[in-house]
């Protein structure tokens, strides 16, 4: 049985990641990329799918864990009646090979340990061939893959486990470096695990020094933009939406989605957190893998593609994983790729018009594609979608996705207009005004006082809460003020909103989900701009008081079982919390401080 999805740290090297449990155990692991097949998969399993322990022979009596300053080492205390130790773990940024370092450093007494390496190839399938080579290392090879696990103590083979006793001493240090290849590479050589951490220590530190923002919630916002970092691949500048699939948004239900992807629709966040907490660098990389990931026909775009820009992104289930806690199915890509959701457009538009006005350097063929995308638009938004949550075989016209399409007009005219660009500015702004008066007509139930999720539906949706954001409508506008309250009259639950109105029936046999942590912190930004400060603060305290012990948030959370759900750590999550943190600490700061920051927010693009 896996641990607890808020048990789980993570360490990474800006091409994959490693899910790491407090009692020593990751328990997940996809090499060498985000998207590869997992050799650890116990997460989503049991043991023998693929895990690797290092922990006490015998149960501590407390273990406690954190990560070694603004860096991606996370460390875990295990302390015993003979002495204690402690566990250090992280991911070298690449050399020659992805590595993950393992370091047992004795701190106190004498502590005997226990190592459990069970690898198990293609998400906890296939068993490899595994042999003893120079100085006591191991080697693993299953198919493409191979592994090398070097460490100086004596290894044995027992169930298809590779096992390992040794006793740590205080003043000693017991490394442990597990190393991936190609199987038809050369075995990587060695590296230098003290040097490693180092350099990795460095690195982080650094990167982390950089930060600008200094308001509220300062560590967890630092934490959030590592953990944001974590999640990019170095070498494309894609960011994936989670480390994880198939965590259930439901506990014991079906909605389990693989989340290893880069979705448009987190572009424009995305980027304003990035670009107002001073990483510049890596808003430009994430800029140029959307125009990459996009190129093509306009009628071809989807709404998320692969790290490198992959389009296909074919959904099938590994029947032999049981799923976390018994959620299931189990899946491995994502059908949602091809649906029609026309939101992305928006998005899309919006994130190259701030680009724009924070001075990112584009390419030069950048705004004829927009203009691309907007013609194409122009006869499609009039459509029924798939909506910002991907329902699958449920097309509406959502109001959140016509709204987005409102914001795909208002942004092609704004940059053709600030920038002088050749448009239709015309033709477009006709477009926008019949598109705002489409929503507002539609949308809105003046019998519930509220925009709702789709047009003719009695059912409020949180995605509502993004116009004023989006500057579709003031957060003052009384339809706003009236919806705002009708949100936290029906959608709020014990201080976090609800995505779905709880009204709908939900879909036979599945259990209630969670409250959807994003949308709590687009709440709060709804409350910033309409100067309930107060209670914008208290809906970001209350999401910060349920990041687990390492600063680290899913998808959604269980207000009944008092759990993280979905999967972890998500990067929409701790992006709406890096935004919304940077909105309420702007706010506070004196009218003219904020006039002269010159900082763009989506409200006022």
């Amino acid at each position: 049985m896996p641990a607890r999805i808020e048990d789980y740290g993570l360490i990474g090297d800006c091409q994959s990641v490693a899910l790491v449990d407090r009692h020593g155990s990751i328990d997940w692991l996809c090499w060498p990329s985000f998207d590869s097949e997992a050799c650890f998969a116990a997460l989503l399993g049991e043991r023998r799918h693929g895990r690797w322990l290092l922990a006490p022979a015998a149960a501590p009596a407390r273990v406690s864990r954190s990560y070694r300053g603004d860096t991606l080492i996370l460390e875990t205390r295990f302390e015993t009646e003979d002495g204690a130790a402690t566990l250090i773990d992280f991911m070298p940024l690449r050399g020659e090979a992805p590595d993950i370092v393992r370091l047992v450093r004795g701190e106190r007494g004498r502590v005997t340990m226990r190592m459990e390496l069970i690898i198990r190839f293609g998400f906890g399938n296939d068993v490899p061939w595994v042999r003893r080579i120079e100085n006591n290392s191991m080697l693993a090879v299953c198919g493409p893959d191979m592994v090398v696990l070097r460490a100086p103590v004596e290894t044995r083979g027992v169930d298809f486990t590779t096992v390992a006793d040794f006793i740590v001493a205080a003043g000693e240090t017991v490394p442990f470096v597990l190393t991936y290849a190609p199987s038809h590479h050369a075995i990587p050589e060695p590296i230098d695990p003290d040097e490693a951490l180092r350099e990795t220590e460095d690195y982080w530190s650094g990167w982390s020094r950089r930060c600008t923002y200094r308001g509220c919630h300062r560590d967890i916002v630092t934490r959030s933009l590592i953990t944001l970092k974590a999640l990019t691949y170095a070498p494309t500048g894609g960011i994936v939406a989670a480390a994880t699939t198939s965590l259930p948004e439901k506990l014991g239900g079906a909605r389990n989605w693989d989340y290893r992807f880069c979705w448009l629709r987190d572009a424009t966040f995305t980027l304003l957190a990035l670009m107002t907490s001073g990483y510049y660098e890596e808003a430009t990389a994430w800029h140029h893998w959307l125009l990459r990931a996009v190129a093509g026909s306009p009628a071809d775009m989807q709404i998320m593609y692969g790290i490198m820009g992959q389009r296909r992104l074919t959904e099938w289930e590994p029947d032999w994983l049981p799923g976390y806690e018994g959620a299931r199915p189990v899946r491995i890509g994502n059908a949602a790729y091809d649906q029609l959701q026309l939101d992305v457009y928006g998005e899309l538009m919006d994130v190259f018009h701030q680009s724009r006005m924070a001075n990112l350097e584009l390419d030069g063929a950048s705004w004829a594609m927009e203009c691309e995308l907007l013609t194409h638009l122009a006869k499609i938004w009039d459509q029924p979608d798939c909506g910002i949550w991907e329902r699958r075989n449920r097309n509406r016209h959502y109001v959140s996705s016509k709204a987005l399409t409102w914001v795909a007009f208002d942004r092609g005219i704004k940059s053709a207009e600030r920038f002088r660009f050749k448009a239709p500015v015309e033709r477009w702004r006709a477009l926008r005004d019949a598109i705002h008066r489409d929503v507002c007509d539609k949308g809105f139930d003046p019998d519930q006082g509220a925009f709702v999720e789709a047009y003719g539906s009695p059912l409020l949706d949180a995605s509502v809460l993004l116009l004023p954001t989006l500057g579709f409508l003031p957060a003052t506008d009384p339809r706003m003020i009236s919806t705002v309250a009708a949100v936290e009259r029906e959608l709020m639950r014990d201080g976090f909103v609800l995505r779905h109105d709880p009204r709908e029936a939900p879909e036979e046999g599945e259990p209630v989900e969670g409250a959807f942590l994003a949308c709590t912190l687009w709440l709060a930004d709804v409350y910033v701009l309409s100067g309930r400060i107060k209670d914008a603060q208290r809906l970001l305290d209350r999401v910060a008081a349920v990041a687990n012990d390492l600063g680290l948030l899913s998808e959604e959370y269980d207000t009944d079982a008092r759990r993280m759900t979905g999967n972890f750590p998500q990067a929409l999550t701790h992006i709406a919390l890096i935004n919304t943190a940077h909105n309420i600490s702007d706010a506070q700061k004196p009218a003219v401080q904020r006039a002269t920051q010159g900082k763009v927010t989506q409200a006022d693009a």
